[in-house]
């Protein structure tokens, strides 16, 4: 990244953990993906029990691979045997010690904004781990949460219906349906793949230090 650009970055970064604090979000910034891993590192325990939602970030940063070191108690969905055995699995994190997960978008306002297609995952957010950990590349900050809706409608959703063979139109058009009829929250396609099913906005946190956000200067995930 140029330094110039960087710098710009940085202070949008500065401002949005700023704004995550006062809404009782931990929030640090890493300079790259390699200071990211560490800081997460440094935010969980030998033998915790922890868990994940599906993230493309989580596995470019290097998190998954700190995951998988053997380090924890990694509940880990992708070894199942079968699908029964993944439900058991979304179950069990809302008993995790952690749970690490990207965001959609994070607004400069402190707002955590995240879409579920099964859910788990925004469950989990909101829910049950005693730990809630986001790693967040700096193209997924945005204004406002307009602008997040608008971010996952078409720089998110396609990509992940993409990666998740989800016949829906997104795939086909690059952005959603809704879309053309003003694309407010909560509208899309009407498709059994439909992944864009539940909205969350993660405002002001009640228990304070649960969720941590790892904002990190290089761009990650969708």
């Amino acid at each position: 990244m140029n330094e110039l650009v960087k710098t710009t970055v940085g202070r949008k970064l500065e401002r949005t953990a700023e704004n995550l604090r006062k809404n009782n979000i931990e929030a640090y910034i890493a300079e790259d993906c390699a200071e990211a891993v560490k800081i997460v590192e440094g935010l969980m325990k030998e033998n915790d029990t922890i868990t994940c939602g599906g993230s493309v970030t989580l596995a470019e940063s290097g998190v998954l691979d700190l995951m998988k070191s053997g380090k924890y108690n990694f509940l880990d969905r992708s070894k199942a045997a079968d699908r029964s055995e993944v439900e058991e699995i979304y179950r069990k994190a809302f008993s995790a010690d952690v749970y690490l997960t990207s965001a959609n978008a994070v607004t400069e306002n402190g707002e955590i904004y995240n879409v579920d297609g099964n859910s788990n995952r925004v469950a989990a957010i909101l829910y049950g781990p005693q730990s809630v950990i986001f790693v967040v590349g700096c193209n997924k900050i945005v204004r406002t949460v307009d602008d997040a809706i608008q971010r996952v409608k078409t720089c998110a959703a396609p990509p992940n219906a993409d990666r998740l063979n989800c016949e829906t139109p997104c795939t086909k058009t690059g952005e959603c349906v809704s879309l053309k009829a003003g694309g407010d929250m909560p509208s899309g396609c009407r498709c059994e793949g439909r992944i864009c099913c539940n909205y969350v906005v993660s405002a002001w946190q009640r228990k304070k230090g649960r969720m941590k956000v790892v904002l990190v200067k290089e761009e990650l995930g969708f």
